[in-house]
């Protein structure tokens, strides 16, 4: 079982080593890719919910 484990972990190291990681300005500018996405589908989404809810006030009256 700890053989089993150490294999595991040494595959572990080997596959993280060829691993793609970011630059840090790649990463940055993802981010804020990420964060005017979800501010716009929020904006989207809030004002949907607001003209929904007011149409199906108008409907209950």
């Amino acid at each position: 079982m700890v053989e089993k484990l150490k294999v595991f972990v040494n595959d572990v190291k080997v596959e993280a080593k060829k691993v793609n990681y970011p630059s840090k300005d790649e990463l940055i500018g993802s981010t804020w890719v990420v964060i005017v996405t979800v501010v716009i589908s929020s904006l989207f989404l809030g004002i949907v919910d607001v003209g929904l809810a007011k149409i199906i006030k108008l409907l209950v009256r």
